[in-house]
């Protein structure tokens, strides 16, 4: 979907839908100066219909009223954004995502919106950028197998484009909250894009294939290793989960310098990439194994960040390490019992073959720590107890240094994360700190 900015009158856009945001409350419908002059033109229709339906702005609750040719736009959609003085990246995230959903339903296919109004805590830039990531990310679609027999009526719908329009002052900020929008947009669609496919096709040597052509279009250095290059690096984990299948593991590693300076600190991604999980010989249940083509999703995030870096100019050096390999049951199939030596020479005795996102990660850590990574992040599906103790679609963050927890608890509050603390036992965190020390000491 193509992103843009234009300076205007919002009554004069010609477009198939218009997106206006209504705060809530009492007054809402008649406090905005837009909503008022677009109501004018309807003769009042837009208010009546607004209060018939009962409409006063919820956060993210939308109406799509037709202009019936009263209008240069085909409809108005009013999209809520609750009390403006609680107002969030978060919920202009939502309020954009449920107008621009609301849109495609309706088969607009070019869509214009007005700029997010005034928030007491967000700049008007973080606003705009919010808004357009929320509509990407509603419009997402994966379609690659729809098949081209279906009845024209169910084919998929698709926005092409969203025009934000707004005043000649909002014009100097728009165009780069837009590009971080699409840059953002665009590398969160390529992880959903890489989960989406079957395991079948984003194999391991897919992955690496997918990391080559990313690291070409964004400036990036990559080495990709295969059992060979692994086998003489010591990397018997990775190779252990692979070695049961005819697709051979890889190791991806990724390096962005920024363009400038880069300081001392240099970032390590580690990316749990199993492209799918049998469990191996303690093999899951049919039902535990059907989402398993998306144990890949950490492996694709961290490939996804990595393809976002140049276009955002971050100013900090990013190692990146995606460890790629498919855990399936076969007579060369790693089995329980078995004793693995590492890469950076611990072993490891195997109890279940369906803990193999630790020793793929296992690996990968200790690869990317002795690149130079000066604090080490690793994003995983991992593990299914984390989804037992803290419910489902909620991700655990445990740190052997609170400083960058907070980094990272602090990050995923601005990208509409919400989280909470669960304090650790001064034993519990003795242990988590003296198991990085021996990594550190062994190499990693």
């Amino acid at each position: 979907m193509e992103l843009s900015f234009q300076a205007g009158d919002p009554a004069e856009m010609v477009t198939d839908a218009l997106i206006v945001p209504v705060n809530a409350g009492d007054d809402a419908l008649t406090a905005g100066d837009a909503f008022a002059s677009l109501d004018r033109r309807l003769d009042g229709e837009l208010s009546r219909l607004a209060a018939d339906a009962r409409f006063t702005g919820q956060a993210a609750k939308v109406l799509t009223v037709p202009t019936l040719g009263r209008l240069p736009a085909r409809r108005i959609i009013l999209t809520g954004l609750g009390d403006p003085a609680g107002g969030t990246p978060e919920s202009v995230t939502k309020a954009w995502g449920a107008a621009a959903l609301a849109a495609r339903e309706a088969g607009a296919t070019v869509v214009t919106s007005l700029t997010p109004p005034t928030f007491p805590s967000i700049d008007p830039a973080t606003a705009l950028e919010a808004a357009a990531i929320g509509a990407q990310l509603a419009l997402y679609q994966f379609t690659r197998y729809h098949g081209t027999a279906r009845p024209a009526e169910q084919s998929p719908r698709a926005v092409n484009r969203l025009t934000f329009t707004g005043t000649e002052q909002d014009a100097a900020s728009a165009p780069a909250a837009l590009h971080r929008a699409e840059t953002i947009g665009r590398a969160i669609s390529l992880s959903r894009t890489m989960v989406d496919e079957p395991a079948s096709v984003m194999t391991p040597a897919a992955v690496a294939d997918q990391a080559f052509a990313i690291a070409a279009a964004s400036g990036l250095e990559i080495e990709i290793l295969g059992p060979a290059e692994l086998a003489t690096l010591g990397a018997n984990a990775i190779l252990a989960v692979g070695m049961g299948s005819t697709n051979e593991p890889r190791l991806i590693r990724l390096r962005y310098q920024p363009a400038g300076p880069a300081g001392d600190r240099r970032i390590g991604l580690v990316g749990k990439c199993i492209t799918f999980d049998t469990g191996g010989y303690s093999i899951k249940t049919h039902e535990g194994m059907l989402s398993m083509k998306g144990d890949m999703t950490g492996g694709a995030a961290v490939l996804a960040t990595m393809s976002a870096l140049r276009d955002l100019e971050i100013p900090v050096a990013v190692e990146a390490t995606i460890c790629a390999a498919e855990n399936m049951i076969s007579g060369t199939a790693f089995r329980p019992s078995d004793v693995i030596t590492a890469m950076n020479g611990v072993t490891i005795e195997i109890i279940s073959t369906d803990a193999e996102g630790r020793l793929v990660l296992a690996d990968g850590l200790v690869d990317t720590a002795r690149r130079g990574a000066t604090e080490l992040i690793d994003v995983a599906t991992l593990t299914g107890a984390a989804a037992v103790a803290l419910g489902p679609g909620t991700t655990a963050l445990f740190a052997s240094d609170d400083t960058l927890a907070e980094r990272i608890l602090a990050a995923s509050e601005r990208s509409g994360e919400r989280f909470w603390r669960m304090p650790l036992t001064d034993a519990l965190n003795e242990k988590i700190r003296g198991q990085v020390g021996d990594l550190k000491n062994t190499g990693g």
